[in-house]
Formats: structure tokens, sequence, C-alpha cells
């Protein structure tokens, strides 16, 4: 399935956050999230959660609604991730996954690991980054893409990382989890590539 489930969480949201849904796309909120989505006229398909993040003033109408209990291993965004892996979807959008709280970030990024491991795709928007983790692939940007772009192995050794088309290069490289070697990269108006052929990849990239 090409199609994207969109992810709307309770943290930051942003103007340059506003979608257009397509008919067979999946949205779905997690539960603040469903104010960003309600103010900004967007197509809810799921509301989800316990709750704890939306103000009592927000009535929810009109989706399928799932409550969940507050005493729950999974987070908000983490089910919803899975309902959607569930109805058949493998490419993630995930807003308002960042600001706030630092521990709710790191699940989101933990939760694109999950993702990548399982061979789908997941994309973690902040401001002005795009956030994202692959596994034994490659990643393609074309030449239209300005701006940096970090990589940083999540695994204690990713071997085989190779980084084409960017003001630095790097050829078959064994890239640590401790020493901090692909920061700062910049795209240059070239098609580029990040692949690694075993382990996995953190990347960072200006939006």
């Amino acid at each position: 399935m090409s199609e994207i489930c969109y992810i709307v969480g309770a943290g930051e949201n942003f103007k340059s956050d506003i979608f257009s849904p397509s008919e067979n796309d999946l949205v779905i909120a997690a539960d603040g999230g469903y104010k960003f989505l309600r103010e900004n006229n967007i197509r809810t398909d799921i509301i989800l959660g316990d709750f704890d993040s939306l103000d009592t003033e927000t009535e929810i109408t009109g989706s399928q609604i799932i409550r969940l209990n507050p005493v729950k291993d999974e987070t908000d965004t983490l089910y919803a991730i899975n309902k959607g892996i569930e109805k058949g979807y493998t490419t993630f959008h995930i807003y308002g996954g960042t600001g706030g709280r630092t521990d709710h970030t790191i699940a989101n990024i933990q939760s694109l690991t999950m993702l990548a491991k399982k061979n789908m795709q997941g994309f973690l928007y902040t401001e002005n980054e795009i956030i994202t983790v692959i596994c034994n692939k490659s990643l393609n940007f074309n030449k239209n893409k300005k701006g940096y772009v970090s990589v940083f192995s999540l695994d204690n050794e990713s071997y085989g990382v190779t980084e084409t088309g960017m003001k630095y290069s790097l050829s078959d490289y064994t890239m640590s989890n401790s020493y901090p070697i692909g920061v700062s990269n910049e795209f240059i108006g070239k098609d580029s590539t990040i692949s690694v052929d075993n382990g996995t990849l953190l990347i960072i990239y200006s939006r």
C-alpha cells in the first residue's frame, strides 16, 4: 500500500504542518492532536488516547473514537502506529511528536526504529527538520533538496554506510554510536543518497 498514515500528536505543531490527505490516506489523532486537526479543518478518521492532553472544551465528534486506559505500555503515538499497520499502511508521517517532554520525543524516535526494522518508513516532523530511521536500506533525495542532513548510528556499529551527492562523502564506512562523524552534512544541488548495508541509521534533515 502506497498511501500514507498521518498521525498528529499533542506536541508542537506548526503552520507548515498543514497537509491534505487523499481519500485513501488514514488520519489518526493521538489524544490532543485532535484539537490541531479540528482547528485546521483536516479530516480525522480515528481519534485515540486517554485524552489527558485534550482540554475539556474540545468536543470530539465525527470520527471513530478509541479510548485507551491511561495505565498502558504503549504511548498514544505508538498505539496509533500499530493501528495504521493493522489497516495495512507502511508509510507514516507523524506531526506533533516533538517539543515539550524530551522523553516523548525519544519514544517517537524509537517508534521510527521499530518501523524501520519492519521494513516500513516513518517520518517525524519538527518545526525545521524531518527525522527518520532506515535499516539495511537507502534513502534518496533529489537535487532540489536544500539545507543540512545529519546521520547517526543507532546500533553499536552500522556497516557499509555510504553518503553520495553531498558536501562530504562517505563510502562503505563503519559508523559507531559513540562518534558523531555524520553530523552537519549539506545538500549541494545534486541527487543524493544515504545508505547502510547492515545497521540502523537515524537521519535528520532540513524541511
